[in-house]
């Protein structure tokens, strides 16, 4: 069972979560509290001390990063809710934040529930919310990428190409470090995207900034040496890009 804190501003977005908590999770979550404003909710979180929380990002009087920056207590998950549009969004996926956007959907909410069942750990990295707070005015300019040892931040002009195999990513890095990430690639290709990056294979995803060479048929040769197949399908749109590039 979860102890869950909802912070959120507007009384019916509130009540609205807390029915929807009620009855799709009765036997994971226990709701501990609510605030509305940015003051009350750092207090009540440092005071309370719960294992969830769900939060908006605009409050009374502050933001959800205002809440962050004040408390002292950060060992519990934590989901945002927002109703920010689509460039906001790709900021929390480049923190590796959990997000739900609003109207909340109950088919989400029982997915970020269930991902949370999963996890071992329940410590919000600081890291995490500095890089979000950065991405979130700005062009990303780093991704987190977290292990079971530790969250990476890397810059994105750093990651040479991605390979994936099953539900796992494996970053390499110009550097010649290797980062393993226990996601597939699909959750990274939507936010590494053209021109600096382009999927050239199911298993692949490529930084163009490291290519050596390429063939016409359909090889390319990376600056660690790497050799990497173009798929068929890939093709046309890869030779489009180079040719505008």
């Amino acid at each position: 069972m979860y102890r869950a804190l909802i912070i959120e501003d507007e009384y019916h977005l509130r009540e609205a979560l807390s029915i929807m908590l009620e009855m799709i999770a009765p036997d994971k979550i226990q709701i501990i509290g609510y605030a509305e404003s940015a003051d009350e909710a750092a207090k009540l979180i440092d005071r309370l001390q719960p294992d969830l929380v769900f939060m908006d990002i605009l409050l009374k009087n502050g933001t959800g990063f205002d809440v962050l920056q004040q408390i002292s207590y950060h060992k519990f998950h934590l989901i945002f809710t927002t109703a920010y549009e689509e460039y906001a969004i790709r900021a929390f996926k480049f923190s590796a934040l959990d997000y739900l956007l609003k109207p909340i959907d109950a088919e989400e909410l029982t997915i970020a529930i269930d991902k949370i069942a999963g996890l071992k750990d329940r410590f919000l990295e600081e890291k995490q919310v500095d890089e979000l707070t950065y991405n979130i005015h700005k062009s990303p300019q780093r991704i987190v990428l977290p292990t079971q040892e530790a969250m990476h931040v890397v810059k994105l002009s750093q990651i040479m190409h991605c390979e994936t195999s099953g539900s796992y990513t494996t970053f390499y890095l110009a550097d010649g470090k290797k980062i393993m990430i226990s996601k597939p690639l699909k959750n990274y290709e939507n936010i590494l995207i053209p021109p600096d990056f382009f999927r050239v294979h199911q298993s692949y995803l490529i930084n163009t900034n490291y290519i050596i060479s390429y063939s016409r048929e359909g090889m390319i040769e990376m600056e660690n040496g790497m050799t990497i197949p173009i798929s068929r399908a890939k093709k046309e749109a890869f030779f489009k890009l180079m040719k505008e590039e």
